[in-house]
């Protein structure tokens, strides 16, 4: 169960400082039974730690007490994108670019032509000159592929370190 799962969960998220006097429902004691309970099968508890822990998130009151019975174990981590995860999105995302760029030079070019044979069939064929702006996009999206991917790496990058940085900032 990855960590951003666990504390989706909850309506309030109890590492919030300002949540920890909210008192918990017994879905928020349900979650954090299921962590505690798939830890002690994945031998991360001992039996009595498993007990102890489980007896403390039944008889919890406020949200406040529910985290710190987890906050040691790998499911109640945020996970972290790797570079690599990071890297293949950031291809995805291009790959994105990449096929609006192709389905706007398609589209431009039914649009024109069509306006064209309407009006001007056998005339100067000006929808050539619009189209070959969508076909230099085009190229341009294909060729600048490895730089394309590298900024978009850098955007998710930056927006994993603005959220944790706000995240931090939300604990005070």
């Amino acid at each position: 169960m990855p960590g951003i799962e666990v504390w989706s969960q909850f309506d309030h998220d109890p590492r919030i400082p300002a949540n920890t006097t909210l008192r918990a429902s017994d879905r928020d004691r349900a979650v954090i039974e299921s962590v505690l309970a798939d830890a002690f099968a994945e031998g991360r508890l001992t039996r009595f730690e498993y007990d102890e822990r489980s007896d403390a998130a039944l008889s919890s009151r406020t949200l406040g007490e529910l985290a710190p019975l987890v906050e040691d174990l790998p499911a109640a981590r945020e996970t972290r994108t790797s570079a690599d995860d990071r890297r293949r999105q950031a291809v995805r995302m291009w790959e994105s670019d990449r096929r609006e760029a192709v389905l706007g030079l398609i589209g431009l070019s039914v649009l024109l032509w069509t306006i064209w044979a309407l009006t001007m069939w056998g005339g100067f064929p000006w929808p050539l000159f619009p189209m070959g702006f969508a076909v230099m996009n085009v190229v341009r999206v294909v060729a600048n592929k490895r730089d394309i991917v590298d900024e978009h790496a850098r955007r998710l990058e930056k927006k994993e370190r603005k959220d944790e940085f706000r995240r931090r900032q939300d604990e005070r």
